[in-house]
């Protein structure tokens, strides 16, 4: 039957995500670039990675033990985001 089809996401690619981030990846995808560019500059002001660096840098450390980032990867993080 259809409902028992079972999708073929091994993609090494395609991240894990729930149910939840799924629906907020796709809106953000859906949205005018100049809105999401806009969103995007409000989420990474340096007040808001100040306030929230300690979470930021426990989901670096979570990446990196699961592998989805190398050591290069979360350095490169950390320069750009000022950490």
């Amino acid at each position: 039957m259809f409902w028992n089809k079972k999708k073929n996401n091994d993609d090494a690619s395609v991240p894990k995500m729930g149910m939840l981030q799924r629906l907020a990846m796709k809106r953000v995808m859906n949205m005018d670039p100049k809105e999401r560019e806009k969103m995007m500059q409000k989420a990474l002001a340096p007040e808001n990675i100040a306030k929230n660096k300690d979470k930021i840098l426990a989901t670096m450390e979570r990446m990196k033990k699961s592998g989805q980032l190398t050591e290069e990867q979360i350095k490169m993080a950390k320069e750009k985001l000022g950490l």
